[in-house]
C-alpha cells in the first residue's frame, strides 16, 4: 500500500502500554472495528507525506463543536498531511513529518481551555522538517479522529470518556493564534532566537541554551543573575546580591553589558541597567565570542531576553507573594485580541515589589515597579508589527559588601556578622530607571524569504550615592570612608534590519542571514566626592550622611558612541541535511567621543573598525545525535591613549570549540557537551617604561568543559542540570602575576534543579522541586590575595497547580549556609542571603 493511500484511510496510533506495536483505525467515526496491530515496518511510519517537498502550514483554526473541538491545519495547496499520534500521560501528541509552520504562525500556536475537558492545545516546530500538536486533557488523554473527505488536515478532538456534559456553544469559536510556544511544563526549548535565524539548537555548531520561564518561575527567581547563574552552564554571578549590579560572567569573562532584547542589541556604555523578569518569557545564552550577533562585546558570550508577546486568546492572570524579609510582590499578566478578526492584540505585564532584605538596619530595602505593554497588529498574512514599551524603576542599596578580614580571612576582633552594614542607611542609594519604546516589523516576501526591521529607543537614568569604604586601618575594625555621587542620563537608539532566506543551489540547501545594525548613544553625567566619617566595622554608628564636598571634586561631561555593523551568514546543508556548515562574518565601524566640561573643555574622540568571523561545522550522526566544531571572534573598543598619545586597538576574543549534542527520549531531553579554548588579547596592562600609562600587551585565557542537560525525563518529571569546569589564567601582564586566576570564577560548578508533578488521582497538580547548587573555591581578586570558599546551597519547592489556580511555597538556602557569592575587592565581599521562605499564589480568570 502506498503512503498516499494510507493517508487517505488511516492514521497511526501508538499503544502506550505496548510501544513495540502500532495500531490503525479508520478516519471516520462510522464502522469503527477493533484495533488491529500492524508491523513496525508499515509504510505508515515511513511515509514522508507522499511528496519530497516540505509542506507549510499557513493557518490554524480551532473550532468548538458539540463533542469537543475541530482542529484544521491549512496548507497553500490544500494538501493532506500525515499525522502520527501517540498518548503521553494526559497529553495526546501528534507529530506531522515533512511539514513546517508558515510565517504568520512560525512561532507556534496556543489555545488555553479551548473546550470542556481539554485544558490546552499547542502547535510548535520540532525541527525544520516536522511539527508537533500537543492536546492536553483536564482528566484523561483526549482522542482524535481524522475527518475523511476534507482538504488540508482536519481532526475531530474529544475528551476521552469525559464526564463533563457537552453542550453546543452559542457561537462557534475560531482561533488563529501566534506567539512563542513553550510547553507549560517542559524545560526543553528546541529553538532559540539569539542567533537571529531561530535555528534548532541541535543544528547549531556552538553552545546555545535556553532558560524558559517555567524554570525560574518554579525557583521563584527575583533577580536575573539568579535565573542565569543557577540554570545556564558556564554562567556565574559577579555582583552584589540585593543590588542593581546584576552582573554575570560567562566562561570567566564579564558579560554584564552583553545583552539583546528580542534579538536587538542593548548597550549603555559600561553601565548596567536594571533587569526585570516579570515580562520575560525565556532567557537565551550563546556562549563564546558572538560579535556576529551583538557587535562589540566582551568574549564570554551574549544573552538574549525574550519578552512575553500578545496572545490571540484571552489571558488574565494575577499573582501575589509574601515571604522572608517582609518581601511582598503583586503582578498582573493580561492579554487579549482587540478586534473580532483577532489581527490586533495586546499584552500587559505589571509588577510592584518591596523587600526589607536581611541587612540588620532600617532604610536598606528594595523597591521595584515595572510596566510592560505590547501591542501587535497583523497587517496582513505576510506582515506583522509589534509595538513594545517598558518602564522599570528599581531602587536598591548601593553597597552592602564587607571587608575580607572578618568574612573570608581571619580578623583578630572576630567574625563580622553577615547582616552588618557599613554604609550610611539614610544616604546610600542606587536608583535606576529604564524606559523603552520601540517596534518590530516582520514581513514575509514568500514562504522562504522574510524581512525583520526593528527600532528601539531607551532612556536609562542612574543615581548612585554612597559612603564608600577606602581602607581598613591596622586595628582591623576602623573603616576609612569617603562619599561619592554619580548621576547618569543615557539616551540610546538602536536600529536593526535583516533578511533571512531559504534557497537551494543544486543539492545544497542554504539558510542566508544578512543585515545591518546601527546604534547611537549619549551619556550626560555628573559626579562629586565628599568627606565622610570613619566607622567601626563591628559596632557601627551611622552619621546620617556624608560631609562637605572636596574642593574641585565636582565634574560633569558628555560621552557619545555610535556604530554600524554589517553582517552576512550562510548556513549550508548537504547530504540530506546531515552536514551543516556555517560561514559568517561581520564588519563594525564604531566611534566614540568624550567631552569633560571643565576649564580645558577638550573633547577626545576615537574611531575603530573590526572584522569578526564565525565558522562552524556540524555533522548529524543520526537525527538526534550531532558532533560539531566552531571558531569565532569578538571585539570591544578600548578608549584612551597610550604614552605616545595613540589610541588603543580593540580587544579581541578568539575561541575554538568542539562538542556533542543529543536529543533524547523522543526529543524531550537535550544534552550538550562542549570543550572550548577562549583567549582575550590586547588587554590593557601597566606600561613599565611610562608609569601612569597603559600598553596593550596583556592576555587572558579561559579553557573549560561544559555539560548540560534539560527537559522531561518522564511525564511530569523535569530536570535542568549542568557541570562546568573552568580553568582561567592570566597569560601575559605587567601588573598581575602570570598564572593568576580570574576573580569570582570557580573551577567547578554543579547546578541541579528538578521538579515532579503528580498527573492523576486526587493529588493531581501537586508537585515538588529540589535544587542543589555547588560553587567551588574562587579567587577574590586578580592579585589572588584571598579566596572565597566553596559552598553547596539547597533549595526546595512545594506547589499545587489545578485548573486556574497555582499555589507555591519556595524554600531557599534550606540549610542556612553562610557563604560568599562574590567579591568586588578585598573591602567589598558580598555575603549571601540566609534561609528564606516565600509563598506565592496566582489565578487565571
Amino acid at each position: 500500500m502506498s503512503a498516499e493511500q494510507i493517508a487517505e484511510t488511516k492514521i497511526a496510533f501508538r499503544n502506550s502500554e505496548s510501544p513495540s506495536q502500532l495500531f490503525q483505525f479508520p478516519r471516520t467515526k462510522a464502522n469503527n472495528p477493533p484495533l488491529q496491530p500492524i508491523s513496525l515496518e508499515s509504510p505508515a511510519l515511513l511515509a514522508q507525506g507522499g511528496d519530497e517537498n516540505l509542506t507549510r502550514v499557513t493557518q490554524v483554526q480551532i473550532k468548538q463543536t458539540a463533542e469537543g473541538l475541530e482542529l484544521i491545519l491549512e496548507t497553500p495547496s490544500g494538501k493532506r498531511l500525515i499525522p502520527l499520534i501517540s498518548p503521553d500521560g494526559k497529553n495526546l501528541v501528534i507529530d506531522i513529518p515533512d511539514a513546517s509552520l508558515g510565517f504568520a504562525i512560525r512561532n507556534g500556536v496556543r489555545e488555553v481551555n479551548p473546550a470542556p475537558g481539554i485544558s490546552s492545545l499547542s502547535i510548535t516546530s520540532i525541527d525544520d522538517n516536522s511539527i508537533r500538536v500537543t492536546i492536553t486533557g483536564t482528566e484523561q488523554t483526549p482522542a482524535a479522529e481524522v475527518v475523511a473527505g476534507q482538504g488540508n488536515l482536519v481532526l475531530n478532538v474529544t475528551p476521552e470518556k469525559t464526564t463533563v456534559e457537552q453542550k453546543q456553544p452559542d457561537e462557534e469559536i475560531e482561533v488563529i493564534a501566534t506567539g512563542q510556544i513553550i510547553d507549560e511544563d517542559s524545560y526543553y526549548v528546541p529553538n532559540a532566537g539569539v542567533t537571529r535565524t531561530n535555528a534548532p539548537i541541535i543544528d547549531t555548531p556552538g553552545t546555545v541554551q535556553v532558560v524558559p520561564r517555567q524554570v525560574f518561575e518554579a525557583q521563584r527567581s527575583i533577580e536575573l543573575r539568579d535565573a542565569l547563574s543557577r540554570n545556564a552552564v558556564g554562567v556565574v554571578t559577579n555582583g552584589a546580591p540585593r543590588s542593581n549590579f546584576n552582573n554575570v560572567l560567562i566562561r570567566g569573562f564579564d558579560a554584564s553589558s552583553n545583552f539583546l532584547r528580542n534579538g536587538i542589541p542593548e548597550s549603555y556604555f559600561i553601565l548596567t541597567p536594571p533587569r526585570d523578569l516579570n515580562n520575560v518569557e525565556q532567557l537565551e545564552v550563546l556562549s563564546g565570542p558572538a560579535s556576529v550577533v551583538g557587535g562589540q562585546i566582551s568574549p564570554g558570550g551574549i544573552i538574549n531576553i525574550v519578552t512575553k508577546q500578545p496572545l490571540k486568546s484571552p489571558l488574565y492572570e494575577i499573582s501575589a507573594s509574601y515571604g522572608s524579609f517582609n518581601s511582598a510582590e503583586g503582578t498582573l499578566d493580561f492579554s487579549a485580541p482587540l478586534n473580532d478578526s483577532k489581527t490586533v492584540a495586546y499584552r500587559l505585564n505589571a509588577a510592584i515589589y518591596h523587600s526589607d532584605t536581611y541587612i540588620d538596619v532600617d532604610d536598606v530595602d528594595i523597591e521595584r515597579v515595572s510596566v510592560a505593554p505590547v501591542l501587535s497588529w497583523e497587517i496582513s498574512e505576510q506582515t506583522q508589527i509589534n509595538f513594545e514599551g517598558l518602564y522599570f524603576n528599581n531602587r536598591t542599596p548601593q553597597r552592602v559588601g564587607l571587608p575580607a578580614e572578618g568574612t573570608v580571612l581571619d580578623n583578630p576582633n572576630g567574625d563580622v556578622p553577615r547582616d552588618q552594614f557599613v554604609g550610611e542607611p539614610n544616604f546610600d542609594k542606587n536608583d535606576r530607571i529604564l524606559t523603552q519604546i520601540g517596534y518590530d516589523l516582520q514581513h514575509e516576501f514568500s514562504d522562504d524569504w522574510s524581512l525583520t526591521h526593528a527600532f528601539r529607543y531607551s532612556n536609562f537614568q542612574s543615581d548612585q550615592e554612597e559612603a564608600f569604604v577606602n581602607a581598613l586601618q591596622d586595628d582591623f575594625r576602623t573603616l576609612e570612608r569617603s562619599g561619592d555621587l554619580f548621576i547618569d542620563n543615557v539616551n540610546n537608539y538602536q536600529v536593526a534590519t535583516y533578511v533571512t532566506g531559504d534557497f537551494e543551489t543544486g543539492a545544497v540547501n542554504h539558510v542566508l542571514l544578512a543585515g545591518v545594525d546601527y546604534v547611537f548613544e549619549e551619556d550626560s553625567y555628573e559626579f562629586n566626592f565628599f568627606e565622610a566619617e570613619n566607622i567601626d566595622l563591628f559596632d557601627p554608628e551611622y552619621a546620617g550622611g556624608v560631609g562637605e564636598a572636596f574642593e574641585d571634586s565636582f565634574g560633569e561631561g558628555r560621552d557619545t558612541a555610535d556604530g554600524v555593523g554589517l553582517y552576512l551568514q550562510d548556513q549550508i546543508k548537504v547530504f540530506d541535511d546531515r552536514l551543516i556548515l556555517v560561514l559568517g562574518g561581520r564588519v563594525d565601524f564604531v566611534g566614540s567621543s568624550s567631552d569633560l566640561f571643565d576649564d580645558s573643555t577638550k573633547e577626545d574622540s576615537q574611531n575603530d573598525t573590526a572584522f569578526s568571523p564565525n565558522v562552524g561545522i556540524l555533522y548529524k550522526l543520526t537525527d538526534n545525535l550531532a558532533l560539531y566544531g566552531s571558531f569565532s571572534r569578538s571585539f570591544e573598543q578600548i578608549r584612551g591613549l597610550n604614552a605616545d598619545a595613540e589610541t588603543f586597538d580593540p580587544s579581541r576574543g578568539t575561541q575554538y570549540e568542539v562538542g556533542f549534542k543529543a536529543d533524547w527520549l523522543d526529543k524531550r531531553l537535550l544534552t550538550t557537551l562542549a570543550l572550548y579554548d577562549l583567549t582575550l588579547t590586547n588587554v590593557l596592562t601597566e606600561d613599565p617604561d611610562n608609569p601612569g600609562f597603559d600598553i596593550q600587551t596583556g592576555e587572558q585565557n579561559s579553557q573549560g568543559i561544559e555539560l548540560q542537560t534539560k527537559g522531561e525525563i518522564l511525564p511530569g518529571w523535569n530536570i535542568t542540570a549542568s557541570y562546568a569546569f573552568t580553568d582561567t589564567e592570566i597569560t601575559e601582564d605587567n601588573l598581575f602575576a602570570v598564572g593568576n586566576s580570574f576573580a569570582n570564577v570557580p573551577e567547578n560548578v554543579v547546578n541541579l534543579w528538578s521538579t515532579y508533578t503528580i498527573s492523576g488521582g486526587n493529588l493531581a497538580g501537586l508537585g515538588f522541586g529540589l535544587g542543589l547548587f555547588y560553587v567551588g573555591e574562587r579567587e577574590g581578586d586578580l592579585d589572588n590575595s584571598f579566596q572565597l570558599d566553596d559552598y553547596l546551597r539547597t533549595d526546595a519547592a512545594i506547589y499545587y497547580r489545578r485548573e486556574r489556580l497555582n499555589l507555591a511555597l519556595n524554600f531557599k538556602n534550606i540549610l542556612d549556609v553562610d557563604y560568599i557569592e562574590s567579591a568586588d575587592d578585598n573591602l567589598r565581599v558580598n555575603t549571601a542571603d540566609p534561609f528564606a521562605v516565600f509563598f506565592s499564589a496566582s489565578y487565571k480568570f
